[in-house]
């Protein structure tokens, strides 16, 4: 079946259009993120750390959260994953912590959870516990491991620790947590219908001034008619 040449320009457009359409409906890449991905400072919080499979033909079997140095957190705890096993490690740190309980001079440095599987196509969160969140910071970076395994045993580890720079979001970029202030609620408005109480004033003012001259009609009426005004 052939069709004109104009028909094939209309076909070739809207395809070339249903394409576009396709590629801009397309889900952006999946990244190991924290979620929430904000706090308050100075709190404490649930985090889940969510690690997606994006291999069509290995598994995840290992995943390494680091915890930043430069900003630490006093207390961390994490729940347990069934399936996986998971390691703490703690390191000194340069700057001692202070705390309502003294100084606190190790914190949690890294996390590694091992011995699962995430398979293609499939997602796994790791919960963590975190506080007191810093004060110091409205930003904080998590770097991450992905480590991917095939049928073969040869494995490809992914690093989640690239920086933001400028506008442009890099290829592997490190899990964060936003740091702010939750702005404290506000009283709701009282609202004046100035409008309308000025229609009311000018309308009780109006029959006013029309009673008033009613009155001085009628008594100037009883007066020409000379009988008394109490009448």
């Amino acid at each position: 079946m052939s069709f004109p040449r104009a028909a094939r320009r209309v076909l070739t457009g809207a395809g070339i259009a249903a394409s576009v359409i396709v590629a801009l409906a397309l889900p952006a890449a999946a990244h190991v993120t924290v979620n929430p991905n904000t706090a308050e400072p100075g709190g404490y919080g649930a985090f889940s750390v969510r690690v997606p499979n994006e291999e069509a033909d290995a598994d995840t079997t290992n995943v390494q959260l680091y915890l930043p140095t430069d900003h630490p957190i006093a207390s961390v705890s994490v729940q347990p994953t069934p399936g996986w096993t998971i390691q703490v490690t703690k390191g000194r740190l340069p700057t001692p912590i202070k705390t309502d309980d003294g100084e606190v001079t190790q914190a949690v440095t890294q996390i590694t959870w091992s011995g699962g599987k995430i398979q293609p196509g499939q997602f796994q969160q790791f919960f963590v516990s975190l506080g007191p969140l810093p004060t110091d910071t409205t930003k904080l970076y998590f770097k991450a491991l992905q480590t991917y395994t095939d049928k073969t045993g040869t494995t490809n580890v992914v690093r989640w620790i690239d920086m933001p720079s400028g506008n442009t979001e890099p290829a592997h970029p490190a899990p964060s947590i936003t740091l702010a202030k939750s702005a404290a609620p506000q009283a709701a408005p009282v609202v004046k219908n100035s409008g309308d109480s000025g229609n009311a004033t000018a309308f009780g003012i109006a029959g006013l001034v029309v009673g008033l001259v009613g009155l001085g009609t009628a008594i100037f009426a009883l007066r020409r008619s000379g009988r008394p005004a109490g009448a």
